[in-house]
């Protein structure tokens, strides 16, 4: 069975920068409230379930590892993001929840949180539904403010459970990724959430994914795909790691974008279309036909409006953002769209689609990795954003940074 963050005891992992800082079991004993042998005892059996020796026992003290002083590290940041996430302004519980607060409550409470049910998460979990309500129940004593309320016969976070939610998700991500450190190969095991919008399914996250999986058979890859505006949210609540694809001007709070590379647009329509055999056709040409066009406020629509600012927009009667759809409605009908020929590529090339006209000369989107701001990778995250990186020099436009 693989081991998970909430398997691992949540007061012995505190009491890992403890030790760091004192260099001493009996030090780190008295500043985190437990007995040296129960210490003692808690770091053994933090060992043997990570299979890595944490600690050089010595005459004088103790030292940390490498792995010691890793697994540290991404432990603070864990706690940090769990002690922020308790912070309600208004609650009547202890003054620091996040330190009474155990592994399995949180593991119970999150799979509440996700399965938006007591019922649902009793099923994903096997664990009864009395114990997860004492899981919420003792979280909510211990933060002193409703975590979740009934909605009928089921329920729904409150901002707090939500907020809370939210901080077990990302501290259970830096658990994660420091017990993957932990691994004789690094970059060989974790798990990695994707968040893949339309352009980046084409042709650079299939090709990075193939180099991936050959050289990390072992990374379990979770691909979720949506609009920016469908995986905005996950990927701030922790439930993504990245997105891919064409970035925002300005990124929503908390969140910082790289470019990969510059695509440009073409008009594309079905091979048979009136405009297929006119090389350079006009802009009254190109709006006197109906379009398919982006949801509002994506950047392909805001191309969509360019290309007609000089005259009013023509009939849009269909907005689609999934690829699927528009290639088929493409090829039954005289629609014009605004897409990336890489996205119909296959199409394309089979004879059923095709461009109109030349590329757009300025209708460029950039395309790029969106996280959340202070994202530290695991070494299989930063593997596979570098494998990103390769695969957008061999497909697109190269991007100056």
């Amino acid at each position: 069975m693989i081991l998970q963050p909430f398997d691992l005891n949540l007061r012995h992992l505190r009491a890992l920068s403890a030790v760091v800082d004192h260099g001493s079991l009996s030090a780190a004993a008295g500043r985190i409230g437990l007995s040296q042998p129960a210490l003692t005892q808690g770091l053994s059996k933090l060992e043997r379930q990570l299979g890595v020796a944490l600690f050089d026992r010595r005459s004088d003290g103790v030292v940390a590892t490498a792995a010691g002083r890793t697994l540290a590290d991404r432990v603070d940041a864990a706690f940090r993001l769990l002690a922020a996430a308790c912070r309600t302004g208004g609650g009547r519980g202890f003054s620091r929840p996040d330190h009474l607060m155990t592994a399995t409550q949180l593991d119970a409470f999150l799979n509440v949180a996700d399965a938006g049910s007591f019922v649902g998460a009793a099923a994903a979990t096997g664990l009864s539904q009395p114990a997860l309500h004492r899981a919420v129940r003792d979280l909510e004593q211990v933060t002193g403010v409703p975590l979740v309320e009934r909605r009928g016969r089921g329920i729904a976070m409150t901002e707090a459970g939500r907020r809370l939610a939210r901080g077990v998700r990302l501290a259970a991500r830096e658990l994660a990724a420091g017990m993957s450190e932990l691994s004789a190969d690094p970059a060989g095991t974790g798990r990695i959430a994707i968040g893949a919008m339309p352009l980046s399914r084409a042709l650079v996250l299939p090709r990075a994914l193939a180099a991936f999986t050959r050289a990390a058979p072992g990374v379990v890859i979770d691909v979720v795909e949506g609009s920016f505006r469908e995986l905005v949210d996950p990927l701030q609540e922790g439930v993504l790691d990245l997105l891919i694809g064409a970035l925002r001007d300005t990124p929503p709070p908390g969140l910082e974008q790289r470019a990969l590379f510059d695509d440009r647009l073409a008009v594309v329509a079905r091979a048979g279309h009136p405009l297929a055999a006119v090389a350079h056709p006009g802009i009254e040409q190109l709006a006197g036909y109906p379009w398919i066009v982006g949801s509002p406020a994506t950047p392909l629509r805001q191309q969509w409006h360019s290309l007609f600012a000089s005259r009013a927009l023509p009939a849009a009667p269909i907005e689609c953002g999934s690829a699927m759809v528009i290639r088929g409605l493409l090829r039954d009908s005289n629609l014009l769209t605004l897409l990336s020929p890489d996205q119909v590529a296959l199409e394309i090339q089979a004879g059923m689609l095709t461009t109109i006209g030349p590329a757009l000369e300025d209708s460029v989107r950039t395309i790029g990795i969106t996280t959340r701001a202070g994202w530290r990778p695991s070494a299989a995250q930063s593997h596979f954003v570098a494998l990103l990186d390769q695969a957008s020099r061999e497909i697109g436009i190269p991007k100056n940074q």
